[in-house]
């Protein structure tokens, strides 16, 4: 079976590179498709013009009636009789197309048309007219800011979409003469992205699904990661501290046996004495995995009574003097509550107490000073446990009460225990609705702060 630690950057690089690819997929297909829906934008505005046009082609002028002579054509006068020498015929003629509407008129055809089509109705526009030989005949018709709209446009022309409609008719084909309807509209990336608004909220929603799976698959793989190397830990940890007792006990049992020993009883006490002890410690570490998995599992139930804090702390202390004497340590007492009285359970609280206690001393140098003080709140009674031991990082303080998890000791060797001492203090803490935190520096100590609550 492949190590979790030589598997783990292989899958995140690769995870990483599908959800790159997947994006970039995206990315492509989002731009590639605003590039054919502004195509078809145009489209409809093309029609739409078109569409114009028709209907300005449509409306007519009234008939007039022209004399025919010779290859001369002039109007003819009305009322009067028709001469013998001269052809005369009445045809109908449309006059120049800007001759048929008003500005306000054109601009309401154009209008309507862009928006049955749903497509932005900002435009300006002109009829531009054009003689014999493309001789140019100026400008017929124009909206209010077509000037400024085709000056804005000869700076940036890629913004703007320019139509050249014809306007012909049988007059122009006959003359030679054309109108030319030119409208102008900037192209307007607001309306674009509205109209794949569905599309593009479709992408990014799943690439944010996949980005969200990304995200807690990498959390996932290094939780397991994590408990990986906590359960080593752990069990490198038990089997020492199993280890050391039962090798003093198999020592212990071999003097017992022995011939000049077994003729001596205070020998036999002294072995049989360091057997029990053994005998305790184990019982006691055993105790204390089996408190974690209840802990786990909110199992523990309390038996809250009425108790005295103070005696409490003042108890635990004189059962860690040796200890204390081991590290040339003292501890001062500032129990300054005047209510020391709280509801808890008996045997979990003083194991609080013992616990920060003996973290204290363990994680400690020579010459050990120990602070601790009460004191009363409005609602609760407040315990501070200072040391000047080690201290520890910032990293130690957010991960210290996790369960297994031990801190760095930097030049403090042989600190023993599994890890389960202050995540068991932060679980009694919290069964008995009270609050724990814990403040520190590396080589300037430790300073836990508990809070119970007062009824």
């Amino acid at each position: 079976m492949v190590p979790l630690k030589k598997v783990f950057p292989i899958i995140v690089v690769l995870i990483t590179l599908s959800l790159l690819g997947i994006i970039w997929i995206q990315v492509n297909w989002i731009y590639n498709a605003s590039i054919v829906r502004r195509e078809q934008m145009e489209q409809k505005a093309v029609g739409v013009m078109n569409n114009v046009r028709e209907q300005m082609l449509a409306r007519k002028a009234p008939p007039m009636r022209f004399k025919v002579d010779g290859s001369n054509i002039r109007p003819a006068d009305k009322g009067l009789a028709i001469d013998k020498y001269e052809i005369t015929t009445t045809i109908d003629l449309n006059v120049h197309v800007s001759d048929r509407f008003t500005v306000d008129e054109v601009q309401k055809l154009i209008a309507t048309g862009l928006r049955n089509e749903h497509l932005d109705t900002t435009f300006e526009f002109a009829i531009l007219g054009k003689g014999h030989f493309g001789n140019s005949n100026g400008v017929k018709m124009q909206s209010t800011g077509f000037t400024q709209m085709v000056e804005r446009a000869g700076r940036d022309s890629m913004d703007y979409l320019f139509q050249y409609i014809p306007l012909l008719n049988s007059f122009e084909y006959a003359t030679g003469e054309t109108e030319t309807l030119l409208v102008v509209q900037p192209k307007n990336d607001l309306l674009l992205l509205l109209s794949l608004g569905r599309m593009m909220a479709g992408g990014l929603l799943f690439t944010a699904v996949i980005f969200t799976a990304f995200i807690l698959t990498i959390r996932t793989m290094l939780n397991q990661k994590k408990i990986s190397e906590i359960k080593s830990d752990f069990i490198n940890n038990m089997t020492h501290e199993l280890k050391t007792p039962l090798a003093t006990i198999s020592l212990a049992i071999d003097a017992i046996g022995n011939e000049k020993v077994m003729d001596n009883k205070e020998k036999i006490r002294y072995f049989s004495g360091i057997i029990k002890e053994e005998n305790k410690r184990m019982n006691k570490q055993v105790e204390s995995i089996l408190q974690s998995a209840l802990l786990e599992k909110n199992e523990i139930a309390l038996k809250l009574q009425v108790m005295d804090v103070h005696e409490v702390i003042t108890h635990t202390v004189e059962n860690l003097q040796l200890q204390l004497a081991s590290k040339q340590g003292q501890v001062e007492l500032r129990l300054d509550a005047i209510n020391p009285i709280i509801k808890a359970d008996d045997v979990h609280f003083s194991n609080v107490i013992f616990n920060l206690l003996d973290n204290a001393i363990k994680y400690s140098k020579e010459h050990l000073e120990v602070i601790i003080s009460t004191y009363n709140t409005r609602k609760s009674l407040v315990i501070t446990i200072a040391d000047n031991g080690i201290g520890m990082s910032r990293d130690t303080i957010s991960r210290i009460f996790e369960k297994f998890y031990r801190a760095h000791t930097g030049n403090v060797h042989n600190v023993k225990g599994f890890g389960l001492g202050l995540s068991y203090v932060k679980a009694i803490v919290d069964a008995h609705k009270g609050k724990i935190k814990v403040e520190s520096a590396v080589g300037k100590g430790s300073k836990f702060t508990i809070e119970f609550p007062q009824d």
